[in-house]
């Protein structure tokens, strides 16, 4: 995606070194939240293919039982938002490709072509039991390592028995944890509203001090959240469908809220860039009361993050921020000032959608503002 003109032409400022370790330590940052949400769901797995591995070794007496564990692990994966029954499907799928594999190997061999026809067959067999497209990538992947690796265990269909052992722990494991769907949005969501609070501070110490330096950094800030807010948007999207077809249907609600909120968030921080970019042009005037307002704003989304990651009221932010929305009047501040005015218009339409975000209704979030 092409840059504005005046936001490729600020960008510039910042050196090119700069730029990039600015954009590294917020990549890192947004890592670090991912890594946190995957925690769980992540050890669940671990654990699942670690017990598969010790049953099929232990109990089976097969001497390298891998495709025990990489059966569970392929079945359960690093995420959260998993149900029973994807989690079965692919348990079927792991077994089709392995007990396949292993059945082509035993009476016509290994070689390039055993590998077309046992992959063929997998991938067929899978587009019958389910119309996923994970579920026949795994049948078809499993049935290749099968025919390209020599067999290790269990007699003819040791490897086929081992992933099914590795397919039953991890269902026991996604019936007996099942994990909160909300888990991943939530802490998503926290992320990205504080980009969003993040970047509103940086633009008002910008247009308080008069530092273009500053507001380049809040561009910068708000371009590196793209991505952040995208994995929000399909994170949420994701949870929500799941939790109509599983344990987690009580999540609803919240899950379908934190969908919308993700769009309305990414409206305002799309806003508050075009407020960075604009700043600079006015910089010669005096932008405290737009920097109060920022300021404001900013607060109120912190205190919006914070109700987001806990799944509580945003009511605090929502007072907040409606109060901040009365204050946006460009006729009482910068009165005589286009320039000024112009920026505390751009800080309107943003307001609107946090204080949506943070419960408000349309009619509520727009009533807030004074008449123009």
């Amino acid at each position: 995606m092409s840059l504005p003109e005046d936001e490729a032409g600020l960008l510039t400022r910042l050196p090119s070194r700069a730029l990039r370790l600015l954009l590294a330590r917020t990549r890192l940052r947004q890592g670090l939240v991912r890594a946190r949400a995957g925690l769980v769901p992540i050890a669940g797995a671990t654990v699942a293919a670690a017990a598969a591995y010790l049953f099929a070794g232990q109990v089976l007496n097969h001497p390298q039982p891998f495709f025990a564990p990489i059966a569970a692990w392929a079945c359960l994966g690093f995420t959260s938002q998993r149900s029973v029954r994807t989690v079965l499907e692919l348990a079927i799928a792991v077994g089709l490709g392995v007990g396949a594999g292993d059945l082509v190997v035993h009476f016509i061999g290994t070689g390039w072509w055993q590998i077309g026809v046992v992959l063929f067959m997998a991938a067929l067999v899978g587009r019958i039991v389910g119309p996923g497209a994970l579920l026949t990538m795994q049948a078809g992947t499993q049935a290749i390592v099968i025919v390209g690796l020599p067999a290790a265990s269990g007699g003819p269909l040791g490897r086929w028995t081992d992933a099914l052992v590795g397919g039953a722990v991890a269902l026991v494991v996604a019936v007996l944890l099942p994990g909160d769907t909300r888990r991943r949005p939530r802490a998503l969501a926290v992320q990205a509203t504080t980009e969003l609070a993040e970047m509103l501070e940086l633009t008002a110490r910008g247009m308080r001090t008069g530092d273009v330096d500053s507001l380049v950094t809040a561009l910068v800030r708000g371009r590196a959240a793209d991505p952040v807010l995208d994995e929000w948007k399909s994170s949420a999207r994701t949870a929500h469908e799941l939790a109509r077809v599983s344990v987690g249907r009580s999540y609803r609600e919240e899950l379908g809220a934190l969908e919308a909120q993700a769009v309305l968030l990414d409206r305002a921080l799309r806003s508050v860039r075009v407020l960075a970019r604009r700043a600079p042009a006015a910089i010669e005037h005096d932008l405290t009361p737009v920097a109060d307002l920022a300021d404001r704003f900013a607060a109120g989304a912190r205190l919006l993050a914070s109700s987001l990651g806990a799944g509580g009221d945003a009511g605090p932010a929502r007072a907040l921020l409606r109060e901040t929305a009365e204050l946006c009047d460009p006729h009482r501040m910068g009165a005589g000032d286009w320039q000024v005015q112009s920026l505390v218009m751009l800080l309107r339409s943003p307001l609107v959608d946090a204080l949506e975000a943070a419960g408000a209704t349309p009619e509520e979030a727009r009533a807030a503002l004074p008449e123009l």
